[in-house]
């Protein structure tokens, strides 16, 4: 799976102009399931990020995680995350998950989420969303993990 975290003051997704997942601090996590991910992959990826230590501590230090000061997390989903772009000027989606499976380990990653944080706010899968942010920092880090 491949995510690209952005620590964020306030960040909120649209779907048709309707908010429909807000957080203040926290991060937003964009999400991309990749052809031979799995359940585990989804729940090693998750942990990394709930303790993933981006947020200040009293020194200024990047010591603290999401946990730690009790930020939201804003769950979208971004099959584009897969994009292979060295065959030339359009990308390819071919490494990303088929849109069934790739829904199927979305909805899994939130509601694992949902079950170890208690603010998780998401975008709605396969939706044209309108994402907003304000990148506190900017923090932004890409993770890819594997099985």
């Amino acid at each position: 799976m491949i995510t690209v975290l952005q620590r964020v003051s306030e960040a909120a997704v649209r779907v048709d102009g309707e908010v429909i997942g807000q957080i203040g601090q926290g991060l937003l996590v964009l999400l991309c399931a990749e052809q031979g991910d799995t359940a585990p992959v989804a729940d090693k990826l998750l942990a990394k990020i709930l303790k993933l230590r981006i947020f200040a501590d009293e020194a200024g230090k990047m010591n603290r995680s999401v946990q730690d000061v009790g930020g939201g997390l804003l769950v979208v989903s971004q099959f584009t995350l897969a994009a292979d772009v060295t065959g030339g000027n359009r990308p390819s989606f071919t490494q990303a998950a088929k849109p069934d499976e790739g829904r199927c380990l979305y909805e899994h990653f939130v509601a694992q989420a949902r079950a170890a944080h208690p603010l998780v706010q998401t975008g709605q899968f396969a939706a044209d969303m309108k994402v907003a942010l304000v990148n506190d920092g900017p923090v932004t880090i890409p993770i890819r993990l594997t099985a």
